[in-house]
């Protein structure tokens, strides 16, 4: 474009000022930056399905905008649903739907925030307190809208693990008054030789856990009480670049197995068998499996996966899933 004006003969030479913005003069444009776009596309070959995203920051990077859509190979659009995401505010506006979720947080204090969600369709919402009350420990009190009758949950964590208190209503046998009651869910953990221990308590049920690791061997048993479910995950790593993860549950005699190759830190290989399915499969990545587009190569994310039945060769099928992102 500056070569085709310099090589016109009736062009007339401007005063270096008015090229340059910093000058300031009085016919300067005012210098605008359009907002910059991210557009990523991912298609699966399992669903058939193309999933897009566009999304730009806006001012000065203090909020994003993002669209996301489905489509198929024949341009029909799905589940359209826009985004707008800032520091205290949030919105998720279902346009097929035509509903939004909207969640806001507020520190209101040092050390005493407080979070809002509603639902404008449904028109129920919950609100939650959170403080600080000692160096790692936190009290959470959470309330749903429109308010009901009863004590709010209550959560607290602190550094070895958390306890919740929330209230239900216990219907009983028919044509008796729901009597409200208390139900109690906790987590601890905590160091034990080169292990931690782990114990959870959720709807009547503990869950015992420890988890033993080294630098090369990896071993978790756990076993779920009162009825006494044993299982155990073993991981092997034979090299940097080579690790093997079984797993076996002695209440099912199901088990599963996965032997993973990484190449370099975006390329890798898996395969594996699942005895609960009776599937056997082999999958090969380009790009970080847990990472995103933006720091894969060319920022395309690859993967190729082949699936074989145990009890039917013939229907093995290959599949792959493809992540693209352009920044305009």
């Amino acid at each position: 474009m500056v070569e085709s004006v310099s090589s016109n003969p009736t062009s007339v030479s401007l005063p270096s000022n008015v090229n340059d913005v910093s000058a300031g003069g009085p016919h300067t444009p005012a210098a605008r930056r359009l907002p910059s776009l991210r557009v990523t596309t991912e298609f699966d070959s399992d669903s058939r399905l193309f999933f897009n995203k566009v999304s730009c920051k806006l001012f000065d990077s203090l909020a994003k905008l993002k669209l996301s859509f489905h489509n198929n190979n024949k341009g029909h659009v799905s589940d359209p649903q826009l985004t707008f995401i800032s520091k205290h505010v949030s919105c998720f506006y279902d346009i097929q739907e035509n509903n939004a979720l909207i969640n806001s947080s507020l520190e209101i204090a040092p050390g005493l925030n407080l979070t809002a969600a509603h639902n404008v369709r449904e028109k129920v919402g919950e609100v939650t307190m959170v403080a600080d009350l000692a160096p790692a420990c936190k009290l959470e009190l959470t309330s749903q809208l429109p308010s009901v009758a009863g004590l709010p949950k209550a959560t607290l964590r602190f550094p070895y693990g958390e306890v919740s208190l929330e209230e239900y209503e216990d219907q009983g046998e028919e044509e008796e008054v729901a009597a409200p009651k208390l139900a109690v869910s906790a987590l601890f953990k905590g160091q034990l030789l080169n292990g931690i221990c782990n114990a959870q308590y959720m709807n009547d049920n503990l869950n015992l856990r420890y988890a033993y690791k080294d630098e090369q061997t990896t071993f978790i048993p756990s076993v779920l009480l009162p009825s006494n479910a044993f299982s155990f995950a073993f991981k092997r790593r034979f090299s940097p670049s080579d690790k093997l993860s079984y797993f076996y549950n002695f209440d099912t005699n199901f088990w599963s197995a996965v032997f993973k190759h990484t190449v370099s830190k975006d390329y890798k290989v898996k395969a594996g068998y699942d005895s609960e399915v009776r599937l056997a499969w082999a999958s090969m990545w380009v790009g970080d499996e847990n990472g995103k587009a933006k720091t894969a190569p060319m920022k395309t994310k690859v993967q190729l996966m082949l699936q074989v039945p145990q009890d039917d060769i013939k229907s093995s099928a290959v599949m792959f899933r493809v992540k693209k992102r352009w920044d305009i």
